[in-house]
């Protein structure tokens, strides 16, 4: 396992200090749950910025939800006329 060192301000780490206290886990655990926890979202959230970007500037085109669902017939995304794709 990696170390990463991070600056957090003195209430963040006033709040690890007292959960880590209580649960007798170290506050790394927490920090490592938190990165965990949203690492995927702010993946997802940067590509889809860049993919934006890039869409606006005229280097990549959109594809229309038709196109995708077609793409995806009979798969999770797929739906029919009236129906959403939950």
């Amino acid at each position: 396992m990696r170390t990463v060192t991070i600056r957090i301000d003195e209430e963040v780490d006033k709040r690890l200090a007292r959960l880590a206290s209580e649960t007798h886990r170290p506050k790394s655990f927490y920090v490592r749950e938190a990165i965990l926890e949203h690492l995927d979202e702010i993946e997802d959230l940067y590509l889809a910025e860049k993919r934006l970007e890039a869409i606006r500037s005229g280097s990549e085109e959109a594809v229309p939800l038709e196109e995708v669902m077609r793409r995806y017939e009979g798969g999770r995304l797929s739906c029919h006329k009236g129906q959403s794709a939950s």
